[in-house]
């Protein structure tokens, strides 16, 4: 099962500030499962700020979800619920080690598409420099029905 897809994706950073930066995104990418993972899986762009960037949401079930960015810039976030991972990440400008806690993940991902929130901290030198939520949509290019697979509050 491989499917092109057209992917919604909202981030909400709050950072020291806290005030919340909410960004936007509409994409066409691929989406499949894979050994029991669903993957969804998008080129960045200018608008981004990551062109030159293949972005992949690795999606275990309501444990984990592995954030893999390829290209111009690498880096691997591992979001696991009630746990705190170290993970390099690529700013662009050099690399540096954060820590990831996961706080939440609700999947409601299927053959047909599906929605992804999840929520975490980041963490330098075990200071909270961010609280971080993703909403994730992921339908069949041409579906516009999409109660079938739809989050529960």
């Amino acid at each position: 099962m491989r499917k092109d897809v057209m992917i919604s994706i909202k981030g909400t950073v709050v950072a020291e500030s806290g005030l919340p930066d909410i960004i936007e995104l509409v994409t066409a990418g691929r989406y499949y499962k894979k050994d029991g993972s669903f993957y969804i899986s998008y080129k960045e762009s200018e608008a981004t700020g990551l062109e030159g960037v293949t972005t992949t949401l690795k999606v275990d079930g309501q444990s984990s979800v592995t954030l893999i960015r390829n290209g111009n810039q690498r880096s691997r976030l591992v979001l696991e619920k009630g746990r705190r991972h170290q993970s390099l990440y690529d700013t662009g400008f050099g690399a540096m080690t954060v820590g990831v806690s996961g706080c939440k993940i609700k999947s409601c991902l299927n053959e047909l598409g599906g929605e992804l929130v999840f929520n975490y901290t980041l963490d330098i030198n075990s200071n909270t420099v961010s609280q971080n939520e993703v909403y994730v949509s992921v339908r069949e290019a041409g579906i516009k029905n999409v109660e079938s697979y739809k989050l529960s509050n």
